[in-house]
């Protein structure tokens, strides 16, 4: 898979479940604790830009969701 078609579809899943819960894109970095604003979440839902491992974490605690739901990859239970 591409690396622009990667990020669009992460940035897509992240909009689709920001939206399904009712938040707007203040409301979702209201909830993330750090260095995010919602220029970097325009950003990352449109695919403009490629987010850290670390601030799709903190998205998905954000939303309440697994981060498996974000990316579409599962997560595993290794240390």
């Amino acid at each position: 898979m591409k690396k622009s078609v990667l990020l669009k579809h992460i940035g897509k899943r992240i909009k689709d479940i920001r939206v399904g819960k009712g938040l707007s894109q203040v409301d979702l970095v209201g909830r993330i604790e750090g260095k995010i604003d919602t220029t970097n979440i325009s950003r990352i839902e449109s695919g403009r830009t490629n987010p850290t491992i670390f601030t799709l974490y903190r998205i998905a605690e954000a939303l309440e969701v697994q981060l498996s739901e974000i990316t579409g990859f599962q997560e595993t239970n290794e240390n």
